[in-house]
Formats: structure tokens, sequence, C-alpha cells
């Protein structure tokens, strides 16, 4: 089967079919640049899509991601972004691989198809050529026969007639021999001519045309081999990335079994336990008999042992829960003291580790800054090595401060834990706990610890502040005598009571001890006989009468 023998005569199909193949080749570049084209633009939306859901850092939702669901759906993400590379590297391949090396095959196919072509036109040109020399040949010969055939007969005529002298007869002779040696020669050369033309038309049908036609049927079917080799290609980029793109789908198949519900669960008690006891039953209060009315320690009023009631701060209303459990609003005390137990502890353990990975840093650079001094010192050339001095100061003291900053954590985390039963006196100084906004660290800090009047207990530390209505028993209590004063103070420090049951006090001031802290840094005073309430022991230097001793001072 060749394209020589079988189509010697159609020469312009042909060439019309092979630009047909060009244009198909040129098509499936085409759709194989649009394909790269649609990877890229799907493995970009995939990297946004999976970008837009990553958690934020240092925000909220990054906290989130602690349970092993949401771990599980990070882990998605993570992999739909890897899986967004494997469509990059499809493209990325496929524009080496087929687009790159089709175009350039396409400029040399056009080339080489060009060539061809030009080399049997020069044949066809040939051929033709050729030919119009063997009908030049041809219809001179016959030119001249017919001639030749009228001199002959002329002279024959001539030769007939009597009247005709012998000179023309002899010159009509010789005429007609001339036309006929011309016809012989015209013969001669139309024969030679011939055998030349029958020979040129069988190299050009048998010889050059299907050499031409076998090199471009070569051609095409290279063209068709490389269409298909490319079509393989094709496929095996894909199939390429497909273990890849399994792996992906296997880790967000494993991070989905990951899940563990238990631990979720696990993982809530943790971040929302309060560490409070629920609250106990309530004792039934019986308004018949007036003066023995009693409250239970769950209650939200407090009394005092002797069945007394409280007397009023300031002139606030009484029947409020207890004042210094109230929650604040806005930034939060610096010893979480209004969390719950639980959570302030998990939040003062992670201010120490935070704190002891800031020192860590200060004390890298300064050994690193040491290093160089010791090079500055043994090779000066090299640098000043008082240029260092003032920044290894700054980095000792920034060291020695943060040292501070654990040891107050650590001493706030130990009272939470158990470890310390109340606060130290100097924890109580570095740390301004007892500022108006943070008196609520009480709560937080004093499991079973009575209050001031010695019925506080820690159902009370509810963040809501609920009120106890006044009754007509509450009136009989009004002019009640006050408490005996068993001392003075001296207030250290200013502080403002903006909560209920607190007083205000200035540097300096002189007041009465009407109760003493009772272990839960608050001490009850009077100024005058309408403005009592408590202030942080911290703040005063107290004075007992009953101290044989002299002064007990809490500072």
């Amino acid at each position: 089967m060749s394209w020589g023998t079988e189509l010697w005569d159609q020469f312009e199909n042909l060439e019309k079919h092979t630009q047909w193949g060009i244009d198909v080749l040129e098509k499936y570049i085409k759709f194989v640049k649009e394909r790269t084209e649609i990877e890229l633009s799907y493995a970009k939306q995939l990297r946004n899509l999976s970008k837009k859901y990553q958690p934020k850092k240092n925000s909220k939702e990054e906290e989130e991601y602690r349970y092993t669901s949401t771990r599980a759906f990070l882990a998605t993400l993570n992999e739909m972004n890897d899986y967004a590379g494997q469509h990059e590297v499809i493209s990325e391949n496929m524009t080496s691989l087929i687009t790159g090396e089709l175009t350039r095959y396409v400029q040399e196919l056009k080339q080489e198809r060009k060539s061809h072509f030009h080399d049997g036109r020069k044949a066809q040109q040939h051929i033709e050529t050729c030919w119009k020399q063997l009908e030049a040949s041809k219809r001179r010969f016959e030119r001249d026969c017919k001639e030749a055939d009228r001199a002959q007969q002329y002279f024959e005529k001539m030769d007939a007639d009597i009247n005709v002298t012998k000179a023309d007869v002899e010159k009509a002779r010789q005429q007609a021999q001339l036309r006929h040696q011309m016809a012989e020669d015209s013969k001669a050369e139309y024969s030679s001519t011939l055998q030349k033309f029958n020979s040129e038309q069988h190299d050009h049908y048998y010889t050059h045309i299907p050499n031409i036609f076998q090199k471009i049927q070569e051609m095409e079917e290279r063209r068709i081999v490389r269409i298909g080799e490319s079509m393989k290609t094709f496929a095996e980029v894909d199939r390429q990335v497909i273990p890849i793109i399994g792996k992906c789908l296997d880790e967000i198949t494993k991070a989905a079994e990951s899940i563990d519900h238990k631990n979720d669960s696990q993982l809530v008690i943790e971040a929302f336990k309060s560490g409070f006891e629920p609250p106990g039953d309530i004792d039934f209060e019986d308004f018949t008999q007036p003066m023995k009315r009693t409250v239970s320690e769950s209650s939200l009023s407090n009394s005092r042992g002797d069945g007394k009631s409280e007397p009023k701060f300031g002139g606030k209303s009484k029947g409020k829960l207890w004042p210094f459990i109230k929650k604040n609003k806005g930034a939060g005390p610096e010893d979480f003291s209004n969390l719950p137990p639980e959570q302030r502890r998990k939040k003062l353990q992670q201010k120490v580790d935070e704190l002891n990975r800031d020192i860590q840093k200060e004390m890298d650079q300064r050994d690193a800054l040491t290093k160089m001094k010791d090079v500055y010192i043994k090779n000066p050339q090299m640098g000043d090595a008082a240029s260092v001095d003032q920044r290894l100061a700054e980095l000792g003291q920034n060291v020695e401060k943060l040292r501070l900053e654990v040891q107050k954590f650590e001493g706030w985390l130990a009272e939470v834990e158990g470890r310390l039963p109340t606060r130290t006196e100097q924890a109580r100084r570095q740390s301004g706990l007892y500022e108006a906004q943070n008196t609520s660290a009480v709560n937080s800090c004093a499991q079973d610890r009575e209050s001031p009047d010695g019925s506080y207990t820690e159902e009370q530390s509810q963040e809501t502040e609920m009120k106890v209505p006044a009754t007509d028993f509450d009136d009989e209590f009004d002019d009640e005598e006050p408490l005996p004063t068993i001392g003075t103070c001296k207030a250290l420090y200013t502080f403002e009571g903006q909560n209920e049951g607190t007083i205000s006090v200035a540097e300096g001031e002189m007041l009465y001890v009407i109760e003493e802290d009772k272990g839960d840094g608050w001490t009850r005073i009077r100024r005058n006989e309408d403005e009592e309430g408590y202030v942080p022991t911290s703040y005063v230097e107290v004075y007992l009468d009953k101290n044989a001793k002299g002064a007990m001072t809490y500072i």
C-alpha cells in the first residue's frame, strides 16, 4: 500500500489532506492548552477554598482546632491544598510534554510538507515541459511532412508539363528533395524527443512521484503516530498523579477515622469545667417565728451566728449577694480571678509557660551576645566589646522582670492547685489583686471559705447577681446596735470601694476595725456610725486592742 502507486494522480487531494492533518494537530494542541488552563484555575480555586477555611492565627477560631473533629477538618483542608498541587502538576506536565512538544513538531511538519510538495510541483513542471517539447517536435515533423508532400506534388506537376523549361523542373526537383530531407530530420527529432519523453514520463510516474508521495505518506503517518502518543501522554499525566491524589484522599479518610467523640466530649469538660460543687438543698425558712428566722448555708443572704442581721453598708440596700463575687466587666484581672477555679488554673499555667518561653528567648539572646563580646575581646578588630554591654544589661533586666512575673503567677497557680492555703503578703503587693475591679478573686480560690460574716460558701460564686427581696422582718434589725470596735487601722494605700459592701479609704487615714480578716483577705472597718465596709487587708495596717504583744500588721 503506497500513495505513490495508488494515488499517483491525486496530488491536489493529498495536498488538501495533509493540510487538514496539520489543522487537526493544531486543534488538539489548543484543546490541551485549554485543559491546562482549566487545571490551573481549578487548582487556584481549591487553594483559595482551603485558605478561606483555614483558622486565623491568634484567634479564638484557632483554639477550636484542639477538638479531633476540627483537627480532621484542618487535615482535610491541608490535603485539599496538596490535591490542588497535583492539578498544577497536571497542567505543568501537559504544557511541557504535549503543547510545547507538539507546537515545535507542527512547525517542523509544516516545513517538511512544504518541501515535499515543492518537489512534487517541480516534477510536475518538468514533465509538463517535456510534454510541450514533444508536442512542438511532433507539430514540426507534421508540418515538414506536409511541406515535403506539397513539394513532391509540385515537382511531379512541373515534370509532366512540356511547356516548363528544364531549369524550372530541376529547381522543383531540388526543392522537393530539400523538403523531403527536412521531413526526415523532423522525423528523427520527433522520434528522439518521443523516446526521451516516454523515459521522463516513466521516471516521473514510477520513480519521482512515488518517492515524493511516499515521503508525504511517511510524514502523515508520523503525524498520526505523534498525535496518538500525545493522547497517551495526556492520559499518563493524569495517571501519574492518581497515586498521590489517592494518598491525599486516604489521609482525609484517616483524619476522619481519627475523630474521637469521647475525647472531644472530654475536651468540652476541660474547657468549661468551673470546679465548683453543685448547690445543696435549701432549708425551709419558717416565717411563723419572725425572731428565729434561719437561713441555710446555700441561701443568697448572709446572717451572723448569733442570729443578728448584718448592718447596712454605706446606706446601701440589704439582701443582696455577697458583693465581692460580682462579675467584672471589661478586661479581666491579671490573676484571672474572675474565672472559675479550673479555668483559672489553665489560664495561669498557660501564662507561666508563655513567660518561661520568653525567658528562654531572652537568655538565648544574652548567650549569643556574650559569645559575640568574647569574640570582640579576643579580636578587637572585629568590633567594640563595649558596644554590646548596654544590650546585655537590658536583657538581664528583662530576664529578671520575667522571672518575677513567673514567681507571681506560680504563686497564684500554687494557690489554685491547693499548694498554698492563702496568698502570701508579697504576692498581694505585686499583683495589686485587691483593686476594685479585681475583687472577685476571693470567689475562685477559697473553697468552703467563710465570708467576712462567717456564712459565705462557694455556692454563692454565680456570675449573675441575685437579690433576695427585702421583707418586713428586715426592718426590725435596722436599729440594732453596731458591732463593737476591736481595734484601729491605718490606710497604707488609697482604695476606691466601687463594689457593694466595700468602703473607700485614703492613704494615711485612721479608721476603726470592727471585724478582722477571716482568711479571705478582707477586713471590715468603720469610719463613723453610718459608714462601714470591707477593704483589702493588704491595704491597711491593723492594731487590735486584744493583742497584748502589740500591733498585728498585714502587709
